[in-house]
């Protein structure tokens, strides 16, 4: 991963991140996503990243839409 990714949202609920990376996809930002759960035990976080210039309109449109 190189410098221009900023981390927006880390989250435990895996389903809300993706559903988050869908739309932000739908709204032109690309992203990904950076599981850190563990498989076994399903504890920790997802990361949720975007282009740093897309990061103040990405996180514009979560709080918008009540996303979080």
């Amino acid at each position: 991963m190189d410098n221009n990714w900023t981390k927006i949202i880390s989250t435990s609920d895996s389903i809300k991140a993706e559903m988050i990376k869908g739309f932000l996809t739908e709204n032109e930002i690309e992203t990904f996503l950076l599981n850190k759960k563990d498989s076994s035990y399903h504890f920790g976080e997802v990361e949720i990243y975007v282009q740093a210039e897309n990061a103040l309109k990405a996180k514009h449109l979560i709080n918008s839409n009540n996303l979080l």
